[in-house]
């Protein structure tokens, strides 16, 4: 049986600082997860622009959810991320998190961030460290 939703759902709850970005999750899946949130003023660097942490943010929650999804506690260990477009407050941001390859200790991942158009906002790529410990739920 698929637990992915479940372990998601369990990390987000504790998960103080993807609840204040205001991330929603949209879809998870085993592998995959959608992320959704909104830019606010308090987001926003010294140009009027959204800080470039808060799209790394959603990217890298997004990141977390789709690699712990398959039922292993798994850990960033190398990240980065292109900022292709500027971001606005009052922008929503999409992420999605796809699975590029998955062995029993390592998992590289793509994470698009997308805005309210439909345009590529963030290019971030992620690689996790796969413990031996599993999700209890």
């Amino acid at each position: 049986m698929d637990k992915s939703k479940e372990i998601v759902n369990k990390m987000f709850a504790s998960d103080w600082f993807s609840q204040w970005l205001g991330i929603e999750i949209i879809e998870a899946n085993a592998g995959s997860c959608k992320l959704k949130m909104k830019v606010r003023k308090e987001m926003l660097n010294g140009f009027g622009i959204a800080h470039g942490g808060i799209t790394y943010s959603l990217a890298d929650s997004a990141l977390a959810f789709a690699s712990n999804s398959h039922g292993k506690k798994s850990v960033s260990i190398e990240t980065s991320i292109s900022h292709t477009e500027t971001v606005r407050e009052g922008d929503f941001l999409f992420a999605n998190a796809i699975e590029k390859k998955a062995s029993n200790k390592i998992g590289i991942y793509e994470i698009t961030v997308l805005n309210q158009e439909n345009i590529i906002v963030g290019l971030f790529k992620g690689t996790v460290y796969r413990t031996s410990k599993d999700w209890e739920l």
